[in-house]
């Protein structure tokens, strides 16, 4: 594509050239401005972070002999930020290849003014030694009737010399700028192969990883029996759940929703939707909300009343909002459980290890309220998060802060 458009920008005016470069630059699909390029580089790095962080995470499952879930979770979650990385690079090359095509068409372009100034200057020498040499100019000068007709000649000669000297300027100008275009070009071809090679390399990985999921997926698949019985206990703690936060609800054991400072509350709690900071400082989603094909199981839907948010052993939990601590309570599967009213907002913390407040107790936004549990069987450190308004549950991932 390069080539041809250089190729064709040799028979174009500078108005063409222009908008062919505009419009390749729209269909290479990536933005140009320096924002835009260092907001790519930002996600490309995060992307980085994210693959060395589930890369130790499951570095720790294999301390446990036996495939898991948990290490499922992880490899999905590294996978998903392997292909957006791969993304990212597929960006930065179309934006590479966009700014080499530019290099290349105004290289071209001023090769040919180059050309074309050479000659006209050449022909202005070839002029000057034909007839503007030191006895011509004389004549030329005396020859005159009056000082009326002979100084505008002599202004002629000056003139002409100044234009001369001015062209052979813009000669060494235009040889610079090309010289400049040149080496950007160079740097620009060494970039792409970087990123090709990149590109390269991080596919290679996401072939391996795609290989190591599906070797997961096949010995997970011969324990039907205990995914299933796992996966009943779950449900069960969820409903458990679930229930409990209806009742909390229906037996209204909150401040009044009517009260002025209850719906200031809950004003200011949904101005922050999209902007509540995460409950943990480290960690990813390991489990989305609502309803799901099993990752192992087939035929077998998984409902999810918030989010799975796969953390550090230790992990301190943390409240996403100011509020009064509703309800402390402990359930098998699910652990300790905080809830934390905000208004008519319900914020839950499910599985937790330790546990630092009590009930109605007023909390501040990243407030400690506890630690994570860990599972020393197969090293899983996972928090359940949910929010509800009234009796409708809320998707977390719309109300929290994207991650920088």
């Amino acid at each position: 594509m390069i080539k041809q458009l250089i190729c064709f920008s040799n028979s174009m005016n500078s108005k063409w050239l222009l908008t062919i470069i505009c419009l390749f630059q729209l269909t290479a699909g990536f933005p140009q401005s320096g924002k835009e390029k260092e907001k790519l580089q930002q996600t490309k790095q995060k992307l980085e972070e994210e693959i060395r962080y589930t890369t130790d995470q499951l570095d720790k499952t294999k301390k446990s002999k036996e495939t898991s879930l948990t290490r499922l979770k992880i490899l999905n979650s590294r996978i998903r930020n392997r292909e957006a990385l791969i993304k990212a690079i597929n960006l930065e090359l179309n934006d590479v290849q966009v700014t080499m095509a530019v290099d290349s068409i105004q290289i071209s372009r001023m090769s040919k003014q180059l050309r074309s100034m050479k000659s006209e200057y050449a022909r202005m020498i070839y002029y000057a030694h034909r007839t503007m040499n030191g006895q011509n100019k004389l004549m030329f000068l005396f020859s005159a009737r009056d000082f009326n007709q002979a100084y505008p000649r002599l202004k002629y000669y000056q003139q002409y010399a100044a234009y001369r000297r001015k062209q052979a300027d813009r000669i060494e100008a235009t040889k610079k700028a090309i010289n400049v275009h040149r080496m950007d070009l160079e740097e620009v071809k060494v970039q792409k192969l970087n990123l090709v090679q990149s590109k390269k390399v991080e596919k290679q990985k996401l072939d391996r990883e795609k290989t190591e999921k599906a070797d997961a997926i096949k010995v997970l698949s011969s324990k039907e029996k205990q995914l299933l019985a796992t996966l009943k206990t779950k449900q069960q703690a969820a409903r458990r759940l679930e229930k409990a936060i209806e009742k909390l609800i229906a037996d209204n054991i909150k401040i009044p929703e009517k009260s002025i400072g209850a719906k200031e509350l809950s004003a200011t709690f949904s101005a922050n939707r999209g902007h509540l900071p995460w409950p943990c400082d480290r960690g990813f989603i390991s489990g989305s909300f609502g309803e799901h094909a099993h990752p192992v199981l087939e035929h077998v839907k998984v409902k999810n009343n918030g989010i799975d948010i796969m953390t550090e052993h230790g992990t301190d939990v943390k409240s996403v909002f100011g509020g009064t601590v509703s309800r402390v309570m402990s359930f098998p599967s699910l652990n300790n459980v905080v809830i934390i009213r905000h208004g008519e907002y319900l914020t839950v913390y499910s599985n937790l290890d330790e546990v630092n407040v009590k009930d109605g107790q007023q909390v501040n936004v990243k407030q400690t309220i506890g630690k994570v549990h860990s599972n020393s069987g197969d090293q899983k450190s996972e928090l359940h998060f949910e929010i509800w308004r009234g009796k409708v549950i809320q998707n977390p991932e719309e109300w929290l802060t994207r991650k920088k």
